[in-house]
């Protein structure tokens, strides 16, 4: 079971799959409470969306981490659509946390020779989606992030404004950058 975790936590996403991937605040830091910050992640999937680089099934944005299913097109010029993503919103935290929390912004602080904060775990999962049953387990896994009782975010799945799960239940898109995921499964 090790060599299969190391494997998914190190695997490349290939363009033209669809993806479930997690990303994960360094140290488990719950930067994501606060809602400007959350933003910050949907102005992301919006821009690289907007662009025809990714498309996105499903998501959600929780206290210290999000989920994604979502589908990779091209590159973001010499990036990959992910580390586009993930630098993008880092820049934004650490601009965010210097102007309004610089105590905060000490606690990802890092000693490496290219850069002095990091906000992201290394290695995010990726697992690629192949089955129709397993791309629908992914989606209600997300959706039911924020009404487990270890988060309680919300009593009603679609009531959690940072997910798709309200694009899912009642057909409204609130979010203009997702695409329905049994369109593709």
């Amino acid at each position: 079971m090790e060599d299969f975790n190391k494997h998914i936590r190190k695997s490349h996403i290939n363009i033209g799959d669809i993806y479930f991937f997690t990303a994960t605040i360094n140290s488990w830091h719950k930067l994501l409470l606060d809602d400007t910050y959350k933003q910050i992640i949907i102005v992301s999937l919006t821009y690289l969306s907007y662009k025809e680089i990714i498309s996105v099934y499903g998501f959600v944005i929780m206290p210290n981490h999000i989920h994604l299913i979502w589908q990779i097109h091209k590159l973001n010029g010499k990036e990959t659509a992910q580390g586009s993503f993930l630098k993008y919103t880092a820049h934004k935290f650490k601009e965010m946390l210097l102007q309004n929390n610089p105590v905060m912004l000490q606690k990802f602080a890092v000693n490496a020779h290219n850069k002095k904060y990091e906000f992201w775990q290394r290695d995010s999962l990726a697992f690629k989606l192949m089955k129709r049953e397993t791309a629908i387990q992914k989606l209600e896994y997300i959706h039911n992030n924020p009404v487990a009782k270890k988060w309680s975010l919300s009593k009603i799945r679609e009531d959690y404004y940072y997910s798709s799960a309200k694009f899912y239940e009642t057909n409204i898109p609130n979010f203009e950058f997702l695409k329905h995921l049994l369109e593709v499964f």
